[in-house]
């Protein structure tokens, strides 16, 4: 076959295959939703809104840092390119002051703008279609009296040929079925709150499950834990006893983890310490339950067998000597010769799986950049982690987390100073 016939056939191959996934979205039911009637008291449907506005921590894609609030203009760095946040205050030219309570409900249901345009999914309305009709028309309420800012929104910047939206028709037809949330009736009503916000508004797989080669997420209730590549950070899985899983945690301290950045088993960092700050602290104590026993709920992951440390090579013996030396020098006053630490200030470290992750990039970023748990309400002032990245040469630094993540009957890989390197100059958001 020649090259001229090989170019055709695969032609008419892709145009088969955008052909048939539009028949496939296009024979998907667009769920209009049933108009909700205004209550008598608008008040409470606008501060409704911003309750939930506040769960879906929409003020942190749709600000830029030092911009007006939800006025968009924020880069949202993705492996496609980048997405600027749209205006969402109540401009009527360059937000959404002129999109009706239907309008907005085909943006979180459908994935779809007033004028039709398909949406990327940088916005996550595949978590979003959870929502309700009655929480998407508080919403909108709330939206209609945030201040307008006159702000034009961006266009995408994606790679060819990403950055041509009809191709979103093909991602939608495999990845996205719309569907409100329905409660499962073989479960209690605090379970199936808290499930509708993991899923819904709380958009935690969006961080916390892994993507395929186009970005998408298949079940909304697999946690299990992945990579953030644009951020660089690791969002731990929140499922059994996988990696830094949930097995071993109360769901008392899985809700105080949430609602004040700290618990008796560790702290939130980087992102998630965003999530607790902008977010969670706002939320009711009851709905902060809910998502902890829905998330202490989910299929326990299989045990894995304990194994014998594995036996060190005197290279390796000779960095973890040094890396102990370092931890006597830098690490014991907080953290305790044992490394049980004092929970919540110091997190134990025995034991943590936090620091034991298959990849290290957050004990790396821990121990150069340091860093704070979120300042909340339950924990105003929180105690924070010192930087070491200026102290600490990479070998040293590489010597230390070896030794923490091999110590009190951790296992976890060595730590080599090009890995610490890498992340050295890495900025913190």
């Amino acid at each position: 076959m020649t090259r001229k016939r090989i170019a055709v056939a695969l032609t008419l191959a892709i145009l088969l295959a955008i052909a048939v996934a539009f028949i496939l979205y296009v024979g998907l039911r667009e769920d209009a939703g049933a108009a909700i009637s205004t209550p008598a008291n608008k008040e409470e449907m606008i501060a409704r809104g911003a309750y939930l506005a506040r769960a879906g921590d929409c003020l942190a894609c749709h600000t830029m840092r030092g911009g007006a609030p939800y006025a968009g203009g924020r880069a949202i760095q993705t492996p496609f390119g980048v997405i600027h946040s749209p205006n969402i205050t109540s401009d009527r030219d360059t937000g959404i002051g002129a999109w009706s309570a239907d309008d907005f409900w085909r943006a979180l249901h459908n994935g779809k703008a007033k004028d039709g345009k398909l949406l990327y999914p940088a916005f996550p309305f595949p978590n979003y279609t959870r929502v309700t009709r009655a929480d998407s028309d508080a919403l909108h309420a709330y939206f209609m009296t945030v201040t307008p800012v006159r702000q034009a929104s961006k266009e995408p910047e994606l790679r060819f040929p990403l950055n041509q939206r009809a191709l979103l028709v093909a991602w939608r037809a495999l990845y996205f079925r719309p569907g409100e949330f329905r409660a499962d009736a073989q479960q209690n009503p605090e379970w199936n709150r808290g499930a509708y916000l993991v899923q819904g508004l709380g958009h935690c797989n969006a961080c916390h499950t892994p993507r395929n080669f186009l970005g998408a997420t298949h079940d909304k209730s697999d946690l299990s834990g992945a990579r953030i590549p644009m951020l660089d950070w690791y969002a731990a899985s929140l499922t059994g006893e996988s990696e830094a899983g949930l097995g071993q945690w109360t769901v008392q301290e899985l809700a105080d983890l949430l609602e004040t950045g700290v618990s008796a088993r560790g702290a939130a960092s980087g992102p998630m310490a965003e999530v607790v700050r902008q977010s969670l602290q706002h939320l009711s104590d009851n709905d902060i339950r809910a998502m902890a026993v829905y998330l202490k709920s989910l299929p326990q992951a299989v045990a894995a067998k304990t194994e014998a440390a594995p036996k060190t090579w005197p290279e390796e013996e000779k960095v973890l000597k040094l890396g102990a030396a370092l931890y006597e020098k830098h690490c014991v006053d907080c953290h305790k010769a044992n490394g049980t630490g004092a929970p919540p200030d110091y997190p134990a470290l025995a034991g943590n799986h936090a620091v034991m992750l298959t990849s290290p990039v957050n004990p790396i970023r821990a121990l150069l950049h340091g860093g704070y748990p979120p300042s909340t309400q339950g924990n105003p002032r929180p105690y924070g982690m010192p930087p070491f990245g200026a102290i600490l040469s990479d070998d040293e630094a590489a010597a230390l987390l070896s030794f923490i993540r091999n110590a009190w009957g951790n296992h976890g890989s060595m730590i080599t100073a090009e890995q610490v390197n890498r992340y050295r100059a890495v900025p913190l958001d």
